[in-house]
């Protein structure tokens, strides 16, 4: 038998505990929601006998309709705003030297060493309207009495680019840290300006890591539920907020699966969207070529 022949069976018993574990935590349970979404609700608050597809019919509404087009363009915005401040941040890491990259590095990540909770906490007293922020705003006649800055879409905004933006930075740092910023002083040498430079070599050459921060922020924005619930308030609740309330508040099983499943195809699009433009980029006369 050729090595040719006994690699297969060593790659596939490698994979396999990858593949079980993806099986087994995410395959089943996304099988899991569609089939529940699909049954009728117990009124004791389980899953009821039948099978049906009204709860994926109400999601029709205008109700669930307004609540995932919040949802859809607060993550959005959240995602572009992390993206403008991140990209000149990973660009700064990566130019420094290593004494200052490593204590900008540590600025990054000391965000993380407190509790997600605690810190969303922080923002609705720094937001609050006697806190220092609506001060310090009323003072320079920026805000009036009535202004309130807590329980706004906005509010959420600022609060999920505080919480998200390292997950943006690290990526593109990353990819920055392996550009060779050589090529940027050819294009000046070339005659191109310094934006120019930046905008069509180092923007194109870090593309990997701009899409990876891209999906990690965008994704856990699509599906956040604290942040919302702490700064935003009921009027500005996102989709997670309303799968919650079907779980915990309604005792909705099948109503909370449909609303999941919308959630889950959120997610899947743009993950869908990032790998078709990986394809394109990889071919002849793709993107950036």
């Amino acid at each position: 038998m050729t090595a040719a022949t006994r690699r297969p069976p060593r790659e596939g018993l490698l994979t396999a505990p990858s593949f079980v574990w993806l099986t087994v935590l995410f395959a089943l349970p996304t099988i899991l929601v569609f089939a529940i979404a699909l049954r009728n609700p117990d009124p004791d608050g389980g899953i009821g006998a039948g099978w049906t597809a009204a709860n994926l019919g109400r999601l029709a509404g205008p109700g669930t309709a307004g609540i995932l087009w919040r949802t859809l363009w607060i993550s959005a915005a959240t995602s572009l705003i992390c993206t403008a401040l991140a990209v000149p941040v990973g660009y700064v890491l990566a130019r420094v030297g290593p004494r200052w990259r490593v204590r900008l590095l540590m600025l990054v990540v000391v965000p993380f060493w407190t509790s997600f909770l605690i810190r969303v906490f922080a923002w609705k007293d720094i937001l609050h309207p006697e806190g220092p922020v609506k001060r310090l705003l009323a003072a320079l006649g920026l805000a009036g009495p009535q202004t309130s800055l807590l329980y706004s879409a906005g509010a959420v905004v600022l609060v999920s680019v505080y919480a998200y933006l390292p997950f943006m930075i690290l990526p593109i740092y990353a990819a920055a840290e392996k550009f060779d910023f050589r090529l940027m002083e050819a294009a000046r040498d070339l005659g191109a300006r310094r934006w120019r430079a930046f905008r069509t070599v180092f923007l194109p050459g870090i593309r990997r890591g701009l899409w990876t921060g891209l999906l990690f922020v965008l994704i856990p924005s699509l599906g956040s539920y604290i942040i919302p619930d702490i700064v935003g308030g009921p009027s500005n609740e996102l989709l997670g907020n309303k799968i919650a309330q079907r779980v915990f508040v309604d005792r909705n099983l099948p109503q909370a699966g449909a609303l999941s499943v919308v959630l889950m195809l959120a997610v899947i699009a743009p993950l869908a969207a990032a790998l078709i433009l990986e394809r394109r980029k990889r071919r002849p006369g793709g993107l950036f070529r």
